[in-house]
């Protein structure tokens, strides 16, 4: 971090911007990598993940619900429309089911959770670091990676497949309702044509893709709150980094593992 009054580490050039990226790219890793190291050493945290599940998941339920309902109609109501004009919009339920569980389900909960998820990691963390509680949980002799970031990361590799899991069957159901009501096509029809079409690759591969998503949404949002710097401003400032971090690296990776699960 820069001194007060100093430029801005893109103004210099290229290359300042590029050993910057590298160094966080390199931090968050490290931290990662630590993290998981500690998943298993006693004693083991199952409360303090428990508890984030519920803090991170049970919490961010409204946001997955809303979003998986107004994804399922505009979805649905846009794929009819055009498949309408050929004639075939009884066939809609199968362009629908691949998109929810290929692409939309993971990625439109990474963006919309993991905004929630990993402004709320950085600013809880951020806080505890201005205000010196990572060094007084250090001088206690205790190992503030092990308490406070492995239950967080282990918390959203949970959370996310299973707010992905639950986004696809409800945008599904609101998909069939507004078929029906706007082109007539029945509920048995709809999942029908569904279910014939969706393989088991289809699903998991969906479900595997928030499993990476959680778990970089999890490390950006621990390694950005601890280390902040500039009292409660730079937690302002690490929070809105984190959104802007996840969002772009949750789009970037799902092309990579879209290209890897496309060639299984």
């Amino acid at each position: 971090m820069e001194e007060p009054g100093a430029k801005p580490y893109f103004f210099p050039g290229r290359k300042s911007f590029i050993g910057h990226m590298l160094r966080e790219l390199g931090g968050m890793v490290l931290l990662g990598a630590r993290a998981f190291a500690r998943i298993f050493q006693r004693p083991l945290a199952l409360g303090d993940v428990a508890y984030q599940v519920e803090m991170l998941g049970v919490k961010s339920m409204s946001i997955a619900l809303l979003t998986a309902i107004f994804a399922g109609l505009v979805l649905s109501l846009q794929f009819a429309f055009f498949m309408a004009r050929f004639g075939v919009q009884h066939s809609v339920g199968r362009v629908v089911v691949l998109t929810l569980f290929r692409e939309l389900g993971p990625v439109l909960i990474a963006l919309t959770v993991g905004s929630r998820v990993g402004s709320g990691i950085t600013a809880e963390l951020g806080s505890m670091k201005v205000t010196e509680q990572l060094d007084a949980i250090r001088a206690l002799g205790a190992d503030p990676i092990k308490k406070l970031v492995t239950p967080r990361i282990l918390a959203c590799l949970l959370v996310f497949p299973a707010l992905t899991t639950l986004s696809d069957v409800v945008g599904l159901v609101s998909g069939s309702w507004v078929v029906k009501a706007e082109y007539g096509l029945s509920f048995k029809e709809f999942f029908r044509t569904a279910l014939d079409t969706a393989t088991l690759l289809d699903f998991t591969s969906g479900v595997g893709k928030s499993v990476v998503f959680g778990g970089i949404i999890g490390v950006v949002g621990c390694y950005k709150g601890f280390t902040v710097q500039g009292g409660t401003e730079g937690v302002g400032r690490a929070t809105t980094e984190t959104v802007a971090i996840t969002s772009v690296v949750v789009c970037l990776t799902d092309f990579f593992l879209t290209k890897l699960f496309l060639s299984l």
